[in-house]
């Protein structure tokens, strides 16, 4: 099981923590909201508990709950441009179903 950044996201978020937020690494999580059932959730970790899976990538702490682990196995974490938005992106291989907007999915 896992959850992995790409190179750019990566370097997003060693500036992220580095800032004044901090953090001990990115927490990457879903909670229940919107019309699919769930959204992403993308946070700087400042406690790591027994109840949380940590893997590496490129450089970066990436913490993940237990219950979200389930639903972003093999989840691929992008980070990207587009004019002035900029966001993560995720290519979660267990989604079914998304909402029109993009901001839910549903696995």
């Amino acid at each position: 099981m896992s959850v992995t950044l790409t190179e750019r996201a990566a370097q997003h978020a060693q500036r992220f923590l580095s800032g004044p937020q901090g953090g001990n690494g990115l927490r990457v999580g879903i909670k229940s909201t919107g019309c699919s059932g769930y959204t992403y959730i993308v946070q700087p970790a400042r406690d790591i508990t027994a109840h949380d899976s940590v893997f590496e990538s490129h450089g970066v702490q990436v913490i993940v709950d237990d219950e979200s682990l389930k639903y972003l196995d093999g989840t691929v974490v992008d980070f990207t441009r587009d004019g002035l938005n900029e966001n993560f992106r995720f290519q979660n291989p267990n989604v079914t179903a998304t909402c029109g907007c993009g901001e839910s999915f549903n696995v």
